[in-house]
């Protein structure tokens, strides 16, 4: 049982700590984005797609397959110092301004602004801007004469904006603001402009002034008639109003005293119903008083009387029901008692039990583990083995390859030494080669027939011999050397021909007619059966 409880506290244990670290490595790989930046999540994002862009918020950014990096949407100021940039009506003009541009938030120029402006510093950004705007703003001075251009602003910079807003998305900048601030040209037309506008704006005001008099001369006289008609009119209905309203309070007087009188009239009169009614109520309330004290007192002493009589009773009942619970509670008290006994042996037999069964699965458990663990260090052992001769096979076989290997490129490295010394022809290398072979091939042939025990072999003749009258035993002995190949024959089926100091293979034709000379030089004795000399 202790053991029992010990694993189910590790279990516990080590599954917090799983927890926990699971907890934290997710909190540690959610990346969370200010307002002022831009989260650029790239890697394995999804189909099709370079990079995946947050603004505010966060995401979960898995390891290996995922990383992560931020933009900062603050606002760049961009000076553009533009100068003789030709307009419409070829007049060459500058234009001073001033951009603030910053990265957009807009899903589609925010994956532009991750794919073309990550990881690159805000000036090298500011620069590549001033060249975007640069460009579109020249365009833009070009489809404008000086005067839509001066006088105009609100188009001007709506077409500006028009022109130069786009190209900015393609890098994932947008335009915020665009402020002129002075145009001038060298040919000092705009001056001109303006000094004509100038002239034709004094004299304006002036004929603006001169008209303003006449109409305040009119004005006045005509504010002065209409002051006096006025006056004279609101006199008239003053007097007017004062003396109805004098009227109107007189009669209004008059109504209110009528009023007063009847109320008071009405007054009296409820006032003297009101007290007769209530000395009535009076009187009849104590009537009724004295009856109901009356009733309710013949009443109390009944109640009074039936209720000693109840009480005897239920006092009675009472006493013999408490003697009735007082019985019941005792046999209750002793079965119980002898019930609790039977279940507190119960108890302590299941206990036992349990305490044996638990014992011996413990045993049983510890057992099973054991030859689990001296089975897996067999399994173990054989890998093992079986590893150590696998690395072994392998390790001699590439020994054995090696030394075949540098063997093979010896013999290559001798074989080019040995071309190299006969100049380069090649027969020449083999012809040498076969000529070291030569004594071993020789070899070869004797060993072929040393060990023939010539006492062993049976020749079955049948005694007529042969064609030339030779002894077939003879013959037989010709025939197995002349089954040797000679030498020269070895080397043409090898390709090379051997030089004529080794010999030279001769027609079977040329052998029988040197042959057939020697026959008449060449005499037996019969009697010593050896050959003798004619001469």
């Amino acid at each position: 049982m202790p053991s029992s409880s010990v694993l189910w506290l590790f279990a516990i244990v080590a599954f917090a700590i799983l927890v926990f670290a699971t907890i934290m490595f997710l909190a540690s790989r959610y990346k969370r984005c200010s307002s002022d930046q831009i989260l650029v999540i790239y890697g394995r994002v999804g189909l099709n797609q370079s990079a995946r862009c947050i603004h505010g918020g966060g995401a979960f950014v898995w390891p290996l397959i995922q990383d992560y990096a931020y933009m900062s949407l603050t606002p760049m100021t961009i000076t553009i110092p533009l100068e003789n940039a030709l307009s419409l009506q070829n007049i060459r003009i500058n234009v001073p301004s001033t951009f603030t541009v910053g990265v957009s938030t807009e899903p589609g120029i925010m994956n532009n602004a991750a794919e073309r402006l990550l990881r690159i510093n805000p000036r090298q950004i500011e620069e590549m801007a001033q060249e975007i705007i640069f460009g579109q703003l020249r365009l833009t001075v070009a489809s404008l004469t000086i005067e839509q251009i001066n006088q105009d602003r609100e188009s001007f910079l709506e077409s500006i904006r028009k022109n130069v807003e786009p190209e900015l998305n393609k890098i994932g900048l947008f335009l915020i603001n665009v402020n002129i601030t002075d145009i001038t040209d060298g040919s000092n037309y705009i001056e001109s402009i303006g000094k004509k506008a100038a002239a034709e704006a004094i004299n304006a005001a002036k004929v603006d002034v001169a008209d303003q008099e006449k109409f305040g001369a009119i004005g006045e006289a005509a504010a002065n008639r209409e002051r006096n008609i006025r006056v004279a009119e609101n006199m008239a209905e003053s007097e007017k109003g004062q003396k109805k309203a004098e009227a109107d309070r007189r009669v209004y007087v008059q109504q209110q005293d009528a009023e007063a009188v009847k109320g008071e009239k009405k007054a009296t009169a409820e006032q003297r119903i009101f007290v007769q009614q209530q000395e009535a109520e009076a009187v009849k309330g104590e009537k009724q008083a004295e009856a109901d004290q009356r009733v309710y007192v013949k009443q109390q002493e009944a109640l009074a009387v039936g209720g000693e009589n109840k009480s005897k009773a239920d006092i009675a009942a009472a006493d013999a029901l408490l003697a009735q619970k007082e019985a019941e509670a005792l046999q209750k008290g002793e079965v119980a008692k002898r019930q609790a006994e039977v279940e507190i042996q119960k108890a302590q037999y299941l206990a036992e039990q349990q305490r044996l069964n638990a014992e011996v699965i413990v045993r049983q458990e510890i057992e099973k583990r054991k030859v689990e663990i001296d089975a897996e260090a067999l399994a173990e052992k054989f890998r093992r083995e079986a590893k150590g001769q696998a690395d072994a096979i392998l390790a001699k076989y590439e020994a054995e390859a090696k030394g075949i290997k540098q063997v093979l490129e010896g013999k290559a490295a001798g074989y080019e030494s040995l071309v190299k010394s006969c100049n380069g022809d090649a027969k020449s290398a083999s012809t040498l080669l076969m000529i070291e072979k030569i004594e071993e091939i020789v070899s070869r042939q004797v060993e072929a027939i040393k060990n023939l025990k010539i006492d062993k072999i049976t020749v079955w003749d049948s005694g007529s011999g042969s064609e030339k009258g030779g002894s077939s035993t003879a013959n037989f002995l010709s025939s197995m050397i002349k089954s040797l190949p000679p030498l020269q024959e070895i080397a043409t089926m090898a390709g090379v021909e051997l030089p004529e100091y080794l010999g030279k293979m001769v027609d079977s034709k040329e052998v029988t007619e040197v042959k057939e000379p020697s026959k008449t030089a060449v005499k037996k004795d019969p009697a010593k059966d050896k050959p003798v000399n004619p001469a």
